[in-house]
């Protein structure tokens, strides 16, 4: 068995550069979004997978690709559901559930912001 501790304040320079937010399918809205992560059990394509994921400071919408259960470790990030309109702004220590195939625009301000996650695909 293996125990691990999902850090606070990780900065982006403690985790890969995963190249532009766009490389990952999401539509960039303002900025350039960069995108850096360390996974922290499985790979990206498995059915189950967590990590810490991060990007500099920007606007994009994406359509999310698996279920997903977030904490903020670092920064802020504003999450407007699409379909509903509805708006929220997420600081060190907030989460959210998001299911699949849900429509997401991100606004990422000031130095960027890093979460972990549980995705289920």
């Amino acid at each position: 068995m293996t125990l691990t501790t999902i850090k606070q304040q990780i900065q982006l320079n403690e985790l890969d550069a995963w190249g532009s937010i766009a490389d990952l399918g999401s539509e960039v809205l303002e900025g350039d979004v960069k995108v850096f992560g360390k996974m922290t059990f499985g790979a990206p394509t498995d059915a189950i997978s967590s990590a810490y994921f991060g990007t500099t400071a920007g606007k994009f919408r994406m359509t999310y690709p698996f279920n997903e259960q977030a904490t903020v470790v670092t920064g802020q990030v504003t999450l407007t559901d699409i379909a509903s309109g509805t708006t929220h702004t997420y600081k060190v220590g907030d989460s959210w559930f998001v299911t699949k195939g849900t429509e997401v625009v991100w606004d990422v301000p000031g130095d960027g912001f890093v979460k972990h996650y549980l995705a289920i695909a």
